[in-house]
């Protein structure tokens, strides 16, 4: 390829006007805060009610479109804030009906993290455009565009707009090399066009993409097609804003932003600097700066509220270490997350160092959801519970699902050894397929209704549960006053959030004392879902805190016998496979246990008899936990 020098945007006379003459070609720019923002900085925990505030706001503000939905928003409404996510898309359209809604959508992973068949894929995405959805990203973690064909024709049929997106990853810190390069990039946008999109997204998920690689892939693309292309990419490694000039530059059609109190560290380039920086120029974007610092100024307000979900162990807020290990955001708080449960985080740089291992091993595929916390979490599994590297001694029924073909054709062939222990005893067989996923999944919709018809109320429930059927059972017990809803579900209030910050305050000033004994106070804090008791003490007494210990569940040590189940790791009961009084055999599968949205199967170690089962469906679990209690055979 001949690339061409790289040139300069075209200036025009300053103008500072809101009213200002439109640009000759002004960039267009979407929101992403109320999707990717927060999900990208506070875990997914951005509540309606706080969005509602800026919502008209933002209608109010320019955008070529804001993304309100998808990616892992259903996932976490649902399940740890209570919300009805179907009711937050008719709650923000009401209240934005200008601006076209954007939503991310896993094709037939929809918004979970397997495929599911096509009756699911259909009724969801009918359900999202009757809600009021006008966009749709569709993407595929492994680039298997196949797996775009039974959304894409609900979304053409409904005279809506498909954006389909080409996932951007790396095996080195720039573009390049064996497999991931030019020409691949190139193929991949030409198979979109063929597939009959509206727009093309080039979605850099960990912010890989570097500025002189996204102009000349730009470039490119541009020598072939006028089909609009958006870029996405993230600020992580620092090189967002760069980037996003580059591709400017090159004659992008679409960039996505977030507004201020939402952007940079792992979420993505502000709009508010694009904005004045393209002034005066013929990409001019044509928003009105003043709108957009008054809705950062509102989303201020509620910042408080997500502050303690801010993971990041940096006070950087760039990493280039991202161009090393290629991993996204999202993935990496995963990460984390799962090592502190396990109080092992210490073995974090091991994570990192097995990390491209175990992606070669699995078909050197892109890092993005749902295959990032699937290579994610079996490198986990493999830091903890491999005797030797490279056992696989813990296999998720996720790899197991990849090595069998279910989520498409990975960039590279799998490892076979890997693939043959993984597919030992597989239930849908031991030799992989080469068929389009969803082509070969026996429909759901029926099976869902049957099971949960005396829950779910309508077919958005019913798709709930078809997507999410242990937390969704949960949600819906909830949602029609069942179930008391947790308290750690409730959603905070400023007054309480004033409240923590002013106690807060106090102790580390040394205002909360004692009275009479002149030894301090004792507080309950909760850490990392841990309680401890702690002193803290007057300004007279000794200068550190004394902690006393952490509060202990009752222990049930003193049952567990040879054979019996413990939980290995944190995580969520999905399903238990055996009764009291059954005889298992050495490998039978007793629990399936959910691990950072990922399936493990925990299998007997021993044979005997079911005496005690200590778990239900939807109950969660500490590492060590005691689960079943199996009286081994004479």
């Amino acid at each position: 390829m001949i690339y061409d020098k790289h040139g300069v945007l075209q200036m025009t006379q300053l103008n500072f006007d809101n009213d200002r003459p439109k640009a000759e070609n002004p960039i267009k720019i979407n929101d992403v805060s109320l999707r990717d923002g927060h999900q990208s900085l506070f875990a997914t925990r951005g509540r309606t009610e706080d969005m509602l505030p800026v919502a008209e706001m933002i209608d109010e503000a320019g955008y070529n479109a804001v993304e309100t939905w998808g990616g892992a928003t259903f996932d976490t409404m649902h399940r740890f804030l209570g919300e009805d996510p179907w009711e937050r898309l008719r709650v923000l359209k009401k209240h934005m009906p200008k601006t076209p809604f954007s939503m991310l959508l896993r094709g037939q992973n929809v918004v979970g993290y397997r495929n599911y068949a096509d009756d699911v894929v259909q009724a969801f995405v009918q359900r999202s455009i009757d809600n009021g959805m006008d966009i749709f990203r569709c993407f595929d973690a492994l680039n298997d565009f196949r797996n775009f064909e039974t959304a894409a024709k609900v979304i053409k049929d409904n005279k809506k707009h498909l954006q389909g997106v080409v996932c951007y990853t790396l095996n080195q810190p720039r573009l390049g090399g064996e497999v991931y390069n030019m020409e691949y990039y190139i193929n991949k946008v030409k198979d979109l066009l063929s597939f009959g999109v509206d727009s093309i997204c080039i979605k850099d998920m960990a912010g890989l993409i570097a500025p002189y690689d996204i102009y000349n892939l730009v470039r490119e693309i541009k020598k072939f097609t006028d089909t609009p292309i958006n870029l996405h990419t993230h600020f992580t490694s620092g090189m967002g804003d760069l980037a996003i000039f580059k591709a400017i530059e090159a004659g992008v059609d679409i960039v996505d932003t977030c507004i201020g109190p939402y952007a940079y560290r792992t979420s993505h380039p502000a709009v508010e600097p694009m904005i004045m920086s393209l002034l005066g120029t013929n990409r001019d974007s044509g928003m009105d700066i003043n709108k957009i610092n008054a809705i950062a100024e509102e989303m201020e307000k509620y910042i408080p509220k997500y502050k303690h979900l801010d993971n990041s162990p940096k006070y950087a807020t760039t990493d280039i270490n991202v161009l090393l290990h290629q991993t996204p955001g999202g993935m990496l708080s995963n990460l984390v997350n799962q090592l502190k449960a396990m109080d092992a985080l210490d073995k974090l740089p091991e994570v990192y160092r097995l990390l491209p291992k175990v992606r070669k091993d699995l078909g050197n595929i892109p890092l993005v959801t749902p295959t990032s916390q699937i290579v994610g979490v079996q490198t986990v599994n493999n830091v903890l519970f491999d005797s030797y590297e490279g056992e696989y001694a813990q296999i998720t029924k996720e790899v197991k699902d990849l090595c069998y073909g279910l989520y498409g054709k990975t960039t590279h062939p799998i490892n076979p050894e890997v693939q043959k222990k993984a597919l030992e005893g597989y239930p849908r067989g031991e030799e992989p397929i080469t068929a389009r996923p969803g082509s070969i999944l026996e429909p759901e919709m029926e099976e869902v209704k049957t099971e949960f018809g005396n829950l779910a109320k309508d077919i958005d429930d019913e798709v709930l549960c078809a997507l999410y059927p242990i937390t969704g059972k949960r949600f819906l017990k909830w949602k029609y006053g069942l179930e008391e809803v947790p308290a750690d579900v409730k959603a905070k209030t400023m007054a309480e959030v004033e409240k923590e910050q002013e106690l807060i305050r106090k102790a580390l000033s040394g205002e909360l004392t004692s009275k009479g004994k002149g030894k301090g106070r004792e507080l309950e804090v909760t850490v990392d879902g841990e309680t401890f008791t702690v002193e803290i003490n007057d300004p007279n007494g000794p200068a550190a805190p004394q902690f006393k210990g952490r509060k202990k569940k009752e222990s049930a040590a003193d049952e567990f016998a040879t054979g019996s189940v413990v939980a290995p790791i944190p995580g969520m009961i999905v399903e238990c496979k055996v009764k009291v009084g059954d005889e298992v055999k050495i490998g039978d599968t007793l629990v399936v246990l959910e691990a950072m949205k990922m399936m493990n199967n925990l299998d007997a170690k021993a044979e005997g008899t079911v005496k005690e089962i200590k778990c239900d469906s939807g109950d969660s679990v500490a590492k060590g936990d005691l689960l079943l209690v199996i009286e081994p055979k004479a």
